[in-house]
Parts: C-alpha cells; sequence; structure tokens
C-alpha cells in the first residue's frame, strides 16, 4: 500500500517486521557504532532534523529538553519512536514526509542527522540536495551509514549476491551504494569523511562511513 501523502510504499508485513527486528536488533547494532556516533553526534544542538529516525536509536546522543524533528514516513515505526522519545525527554516532531521533500524552510535547520538511513531512500543524491536546500550556512549534515565494499573483496562479492533478497527484506535498502562520493559530490563547504567496518555476522553491511558536512 503506497501512502498518497507522501508516496511511500508502506507494506503491512515488512514495515511491522522492521520496526520489530530494529527494536530488538537496535541494542546490538548500537554498540558496533557506538563509538562513531558519538565522535560525530557531539554537542548536537537543542533542535535536529533526523531523517528515517525509526523507532529512535539516536534519541540518546540529544539531550533531554532538546526537539527532534523526525521525517518518517514508515508508519509502523511511528509508536515505538513516540515512545522512545517520551521516555528519553525529547520533544517530538514527527513528520509523516520523505527525505527528499521535508517540507521545512529553506536555511531553517542547525544540523541534520542521518543513521543506515541514505541506504534505504530512492534517490540518496536528492535527499543530500534537500539536506543543503534547508540546513542554513554553517549548519551540519551528521551521519553514519553503510556503504559499498572495495571491488574484489569477498564482501563486495557477497553484497553483489545478496543485493535483492537484502533489499526485499529491509525495505528498498541497498548495500552497494557509494555513499561517501555522493556526499562528496554534493556541494557542501566542507566533508569529513571516516570509512571504517564492522565485524558483524551482517556482513553485507559491516562497511561503514561516518562524518560531518557542513553547509
Amino acid at each position: 500500500m503506497t501512502d498518497i501523502r507522501t508516496g511511500f510504499e508502506v507494506h503491512r508485513a515488512r514495515g511491522a517486521f522492521n520496526a520489530a527486528f530494529f527494536s530488538v536488533m537496535g541494542p546490538y547494532i548500537e554498540r558496533n557504532v557506538r563509538r562513531h556516533k558519538r565522535r560525530v553526534y557531539a554537542g548536537l544542538p537543542a533542535t535536529v532534523v533526523e531523517l528515517g529516525p525509526g523507532v529512535g536509536a539516536n534519541l540518546r546522543y540529544l539531550r533531554p529538553g532538546s526537539t527532534l524533528i523526525a521525517i518518517e514516513p514508515n508508519v509502523p515505526m511511528h509508536r515505538r519512536l513516540r515512545a522512545a522519545a517520551e521516555r528519553r525527554g525529547v520533544h517530538l516532531d514527527l513528520r509523516d514526509r520523505l527525505a527528499e521533500r521535508t517540507g521545512l524552510p529553506d536555511g531553517s535547520a542547525d544540523c541534520v542527522i542521518s543513521s543506515l538511513v541514505l541506504c534505504t531512500v530512492a534517490d540518496p543524491a536528492e535527499v543530500l540536495t534537500e539536506v543543503r536546500r534547508i540546513l542554513r550556512p554553517g549548519g551540519t549534515f551528521r551521519f553514519v551509514e553503510h556503504v559499498v565494499a572495495r571491488d574484489g573483496t569477498p564482501t563486495r562479492v557477497l553484497q553483489r549476491a545478496l543485493r535483492r533478497p537484502w533489499a526485499w527484506t529491509f525495505e528498498g535498502c541497498s548495500c552497494e551504494r557509494d555513499l561517501a562520493g555522493l556526499v562528496r559530490a554534493a556541494g557542501f563547504a566542507r566533508v569529513e569523511i571516516e570509512p571504517y567496518r564492522l565485524h558483524s555476522p551482517f556482513v553485507t553491511f559491516n562497511t561503514q562511513v561516518a562524518g560531518i558536512a557542513s553547509a
């Protein structure tokens, strides 16, 4: 079923599965990427825009009393996200919209964050254009994302072999995107990116980047 307001296809089985999966697996994923999130999410401002916050894994990096403008079109995530925000003492402004079309005014955001989201959007280059539009001069886009592995590596072979079932299970998630290259090409004034590798059973997911892009 496609949400006529956002154009996001809500699959009843996959939507519920992913909401449950990330609620259960969230702590495990968080342990693996915590060091990188702590670095790029340090000192977040009082109001933050997050693309695809899901069930609220990044709320822990916001101070109590902060406001999160949450761009989340996946409705099955909303109940858990609201509950997590309430537990963390974060004011939640939940927007049922796509990351490509946030509806926010030009130059209105001090900070936009994402984690494990640019892999799932229909057009990551368009999302990055939207991020630049809504950031004020000097604002930052802070991200932790999984990316394509180097050609010729066993991880790259596995990513290629599993791309279709992986994408179907995780609602369009691609394990074959050069997101570091896309961020560098998006026209930000300054980009800092750290590549790293996880060691988890989810091998296609193990090549990652964390970084900060300044408008």
